[in-house]
């Protein structure tokens, strides 16, 4: 089984940008979805692990 990891930072500025990592197709939304809790997303940028049969996704969240 392939390792998922999803990477998180802290901007000074308070937004919060994150990668998910290992998981292909648009099984990363789900993920995306809890993490999305956590401010309004400001941009959301695909990566090539999206387009693949079963993703990888930055999101920028800005901070409350």
């Amino acid at each position: 089984m392939q390792q998922q990891e999803i990477e998180i930072a802290i901007l000074p500025d308070g937004r919060v940008e994150y990668t998910i990592k290992g998981v292909k197709g648009s099984a990363c939304e789900n993920i995306s979805a809890l993490l999305e809790q956590l401010g309004k997303v400001q941009t959301q940028q695909h990566t090539g692990e999206y387009y693949e049969q079963e993703s990888d996704a930055h999101i920028a969240i800005g901070g409350h």
